[in-house]
């Protein structure tokens, strides 16, 4: 018998409230946020977001028995997210800090327009690694630790409690995994030397999932300058070429990267893994088959959603949907379909759980002749 998996998910976790914008507007940003204008909008969709929560009741609802890990405030919005959790039963991990207050994000979907959020990180700025219970963390199969960008304490002093917290991890045998988060380019985390922090972390990290923006802008802040300008106000995403990606991804491996997936949003994701050295270690912490992964490297487009309500949440559940599909022992083309089409379901509802359904019924329908969209640019259309 399979033996039954578990994972941590620590880092961030906030409350997402998001306005339902009617459909029919215009997608034009300024013709809708005008100052002194009333806009009717729909009844608020209010859900748990962060990678706390997204990525991990996604890899509970997936099947993968999941402890949370999150700092919240003794205030209204951090009783709404603990009543959440519990109807989950995932509530029992949370710290409740009286002294802090609960993050939380107004989350724009506007029709036709990335998404833009209004974020106050709160209790995350605190979390540190005295916050973690590592004896519970040694238990599980998998820890996967989300968002250190938006969490003061994970990046000042270049990241030494980030960095504490992985190597810690990975000295126990625990499977680790790390994803990161859009900063503020006026921030205090934006001044920080990304790259140095993950150089540090990277030879602790298993499985690194970032977005391909959330990348170049830290390890490679000039050539994300010139994306921003060919992208003349539109989605990054969807003005990159193969020939963008495969330098970053190069440059992660020169920095210890070992297995990494770059979200590349509507387009899909490129995927690389490391060298059968690497893969023969994972195995033998973890007991799964890792070896038939190691060299391979592409990249897997996304699936056709049914509609498209918000993008929130759709990496969260797209990393959720990889890690528990390699937890249960899926051979990697598999694990990156799975990934595909959850993040496919995700974009179908406001929030990221809702649009979630079972591996057997995603399977079924990429058995079906479910359609992948071709989004990612040729070297023509780049010119």
């Amino acid at each position: 018998m399979e033996k039954h998996r578990t994972a941590v998910a620590a880092g961030h976790i906030c409350l997402d409230i998001t306005p339902v914008f009617h459909s029919g507007r215009g997608t034009q940003m300024d013709r809708i946020l005008e100052p002194g204008k009333l806009i009717d909008v729909g009844a608020a969709d209010i859900h748990t977001g962060g990678a706390v929560a997204n990525t991990g009741l996604v890899m509970q609802k997936l099947g993968i028995d999941t402890k949370l890990m999150g700092k919240i405030g003794d205030d209204a919005l951090g009783k709404t997210i603990l009543s959440i959790l519990e109807s989950y039963h995932a509530a029992e991990g949370m710290i409740v800090d009286a002294d802090a207050t609960t993050s939380y994000s107004i989350v724009l979907a506007i029709p036709g327009i990335d998404r833009m959020f209004l974020h106050h990180p709160g209790a995350n700025h605190t979390f540190s690694y005295d916050d973690l219970d590592f004896a519970e963390i040694a238990k599980a199969d998998l820890f996967h630790f989300g968002y250190p960008p938006i969490m003061r304490n994970m990046y000042l002093n270049n990241g030494k409690e980030l960095v504490s917290i992985f190597q810690k991890v990975h000295e126990s045998g625990v499977l680790t995994s790390l994803d990161l988060a859009a900063i503020d380019p006026s921030s205090e985390a934006a001044q920080q030397n990304w790259e140095e922090i993950l150089r540090q972390v990277l030879p602790y990290v298993d499985f690194f999932v970032p977005s391909i923006e959330e990348l170049c802008m830290m390890i490679a802040p000039e050539t994300y300058a010139k994306w921003l300008e060919r992208a003349n106000g539109s989605d990054v995403t969807g003005i990159l070429s193969l020939s963008d990606i495969l330098p970053l991804a190069e440059k992660l491996r020169s920095m210890g990267a070992k297995n990494f997936l770059i979200k590349c949003g509507a387009p899909g994701l490129y995927y690389d893994m490391a060298d059968a050295e690497v893969q023969k270690e994972l195995e033998e912490k973890s007991g799964l088959h890792f070896l038939d992964w190691a060299g391979k490297s592409g990249f897997e487009k996304s699936y056709t959603p049914d509609q498209v309500l918000s993008g929130t949440g759709a990496g969260d559940t797209t990393i959720a949907a990889f890690l528990s599909a390699l937890l249960q022992g899926y051979d990697l083309e598999t694990c990156l379909h799975l990934a595909s089409a959850t993040g496919a379901s995700c974009v179908a509802a406001y929030d990221a759980l809702s649009g979630i359904k079972p591996f057997a019924e995603q399977l079924e329908h990429i058995q079906n002749g479910w359609k992948k969209q071709d989004l990612l640019k040729t070297e023509a259309e780049t010119c």
